[in-house]
């Protein structure tokens, strides 16, 4: 592949729901411009993008592929990602990096929660977008309907491409509403030829929708300026020129948003995709871009702007480690041009490399490249200390850029290797894991005596034990997490233990009077004091009495759960001027700990969490009744953008367990989720018994 300026270069991600087609519009991109001779299909595993063995066998994208087309002096850096929400980190690094998008429709599906979510990325992002409505071939595929549901979403800034036409349920061209021209199918189907509207022979019922699907572009291109809408309203006509124009800058500015129809499965208006990729959306240098690094030495900030002139500059967007194709750092040109001999430097990590080789990345093919110019997207073989999100520049004009956000991954479960002995393997493919997807985080929960896995949802969760058996050999087992409760006591209490043994020459002899209390400090596991008084415990053994309480609190009578907000006071006791030691007293505290707790009232508290759920406004109802099943009081409701209300609740940590599908069922897919720990609360006395009933179990 030759080297492409930047003006030249297209980086546009698709996007959609799960399931719509974007692999397969992917595959017919590449096949329409040459670089397959034969598409491949999902159901045979034999797509460019889903080549990971997990792919192909679920049948779904679950990484983000890139897929470098070239259309006549263009090059156009598709990034092909996956459309289920547990795979959203993926769609966010594209996103980072991406100029442009289309968002793919299924012609039968219609818009879904999948479309919903892509439209907000791109508001999020800013990033200019066509929509394209495939499967348009099928019998029940309803263009204009989608285009309906579009306008009514996001009003008048949708501006119908297309109208197809269909005789005896079969697809046989479109009337390209732009240039008020036709498109018919050959007869063997598989070519579309110019043709005047007048030779597609419109049903009385497509000629009907053709002028309101007119009315709709031309109404888009009228709110483009003030002299565009006056002459609208004159009843002025818009030549083809002035409406394509208009088109070009202001889909740039997102003012207007192109829906175009095909299918990706028999090619049908492929090429004139590619085109409208070309022709409409921006190249990394569109006017309205700003990218901004710092000078990590001064803290001043640059604007480089895929500025070719400018010193080189990267950013690492997508890290790929696989044990078959080997570690890949996938980059953007953000100044400058990389060579594919060039000395690079991670300010972050204080490593400076020199590059034996450059490459593209065809999916899992790599091919060489001898250089990559700024806005275009490459990718470097084996840096050994760079990770995704740091940012690649030269040691004498070092840059850094902001990292791009990722979502923050709530679902969790415990895991466990099946084989014990799997222990540090499973470690080390979780790290390779977690270098390739940021929404993937390992924890340790040393308290518990548990490891936990997070992940964006079930899936994500499941697709993580999968590929740890495929790739490295290690199978590991989910299961419901042990939840961090606390226990404590609720009332004043005054115990006496004594620790006696005798066997023969030295015995053992501690003997102490304790007080326990509510310390009020819920923030503390204990407060040590004493007020022994005459010395009948000397001093020395203080400490060794401290010890005792210490490691009680470790592990709570009641359930085996941490204790806290405990005040114990050493009041009095005796010794014995041979037996008594340390480990005497400290023993003796044991059991006075124990006593005294199970006299004091002991409760056992929950974790409670402060949880957010934004969700379209007709699912509150839903969504607020399902948090009273789940013991959670909502404290408010505020409403956000795109008719969409944020939900305020406290809920027990406990009842969190399977929400992310429960909600994702709950509001076909909109509904999104976070939170973040509050405080602990007294658990109700149901609860309470049945945790300490599953504590004994599980200790039997």
């Amino acid at each position: 592949m030759k080297v492409y300026k930047t003006q030249d270069i297209r980086n546009v991600a698709i996007l959609g729901h799960g399931g719509c087609g974007k692999t397969t519009l992917v595959e017919a991109m590449a096949n329409v411009t040459g670089v397959t001779s034969r598409m491949g299909k999902v159901t045979d595993g034999s797509t460019i993008s889903d080549y990971d063995k997990e792919e192909i066998k679920r049948k779904i994208s679950i990484s983000t592929s890139v897929v470098p087309i070239e259309w006549r002096f263009w090059k156009i850096n598709l990034l092909d990602t996956p459309g289920f929400m547990d795979f959203t980190g993926e769609v966010e690094e594209a996103l980072s990096v991406a100029d442009g998008a289309i968002i793919v429709i299924s012609g039968k599906a219609g818009v879904e929660a999948g479309t919903e979510r892509a439209w907000d990325y791109c508001e999020k992002y800013e990033i200019p977008r066509i929509f394209f409505v495939t499967d348009i071939d099928d019998e029940n595929a309803d263009y204009m309907r989608i285009v309906n549901q579009l306008r009514k979403l996001y009003g008048k800034k949708i501006a119908p491409f297309h109208l197809p036409v269909k005789e005896n349920g079969k697809f046989t061209g479109y009337v390209n509403v732009v240039k008020m021209m036709g498109r018919k199918a050959t007869e063997d189907g598989n070519k579309f030829d110019d043709c005047a509207i007048e030779d597609l022979n419109l049903s009385p019922e497509l000629s009907e929708e053709l002028n309101p699907c007119r009315e709709a572009l031309l109404e888009a291109v009228a709110e483009t300026s003030e002299e565009y809408m006056d002459r609208y309203f004159e009843g002025d006509e818009f030549t083809t020129d002035e409406i394509i124009d208009a088109l070009r800058a202001n889909i740039n500015e997102g003012s207007i948003i192109p829906v175009q129809c095909g299918s990706g499965l028999l090619n049908i208006s492929i090429e004139n995709l590619v085109k409208s990729c070309v022709e409409f959306l921006p190249s990394p240098m569109r006017d309205n871009i700003k990218i901004f690094g710092k000078d990590p030495r001064t803290d001043k900030e640059y604007n480089v702007d895929y500025d070719s002139r400018r010193p080189f500059s990267a950013y690492v967007f997508k890290t790929i480690v696989d044990p078959f194709i080997g570690r890949y750092s996938l980059i953007k040109v953000c100044s400058g041009s990389l060579n594919s001999d060039s000395v690079i430097y991670n300010y972050e990590r204080s490593t400076e490399e020199k590059l034996s080789r450059l490459y593209i990345m065809r999916g899992k093919e790599a091919s060489e490249i001898p250089q990559l110019n700024a806005g275009d997207i490459g990718a470097i073989a084996k840096l050994s200390n760079t990770e995704t999100g740091d940012t690649l520049s030269l040691k004498n004009d070092p840059l850094v850029f902001e990292k791009a956000p990722i979502s923050v991954p709530y679902t969790y479960k415990r895991y466990d290797a099946k084989n014990k002995g799997d222990i540090d393997k499973v470690a080390q493919g979780l790290q390779k894991m977690m270098e390739e997807d940021l929404t993937i985080r390992s924890f340790n929960d040393k308290e518990n005596h548990q490891m936990l896995l997070y992940g964006m949802g079930d899936m994500h969760l499941d697709v993580i034990a999968s590929k740890l058996l495929a790739k490295y050999k290690v199978e590991i087992v989910l299961s419901k997490p042990r939840i961090p409760y606390r226990e404590t006591i609720r009332k004043k209490v005054q115990v006496r233990e004594k620790y006696k043994k005798q066997s023969g020459g030295h015995g053992q002899y501690g003997d102490v009077a304790m007080e326990f209390e509510p310390s009020g400090d819920l923030e503390k596991p204990y407060i040590f004091e004493e007020r022994v008084v005459g010395g009948a415990v000397p001093k020395n053994y203080f400490p060794a009495v401290e010890k005792g309480i210490a490691e009680s609190v470790d592990k709570g009578p009641l359930a085996g759960y941490p204790v806290v907000g405990i005040k114990a006071t050493l009041y009095d006791g005796s010794y014995h001027p041979v037996d008594s030691s340390e480990m005497a007293f400290k023993t003796a505290a044991r059991q006075a700990f124990k006593s005294g707790f199970t006299q004091a009232d002991p409760v056992l508290l929950e974790p409670i969490v402060s949880l957010s759920v934004q969700v379209p406004d007709n699912y509150t109802g839903d969504v607020m009744g399902d948090l009273n099943k789940r013991r959670g009081r909502v404290l408010g409701m505020n409403p956000v953008a795109s008719g969409k209300t944020e939900i305020v609740a406290d809920i027990p940590m406990a009842s969190l367990y399977g929400y992310s599908t429960d909600l994702r069922s709950m509001t076909g897919g909109r509904g999104i989720y976070s939170y973040t720990f509050a405080r602990y609360e007294q658990a109700p006395s149901d609860v309470q018994q049945t945790v300490i009933a599953e504590a004994e179990a599980e200790k039997n």
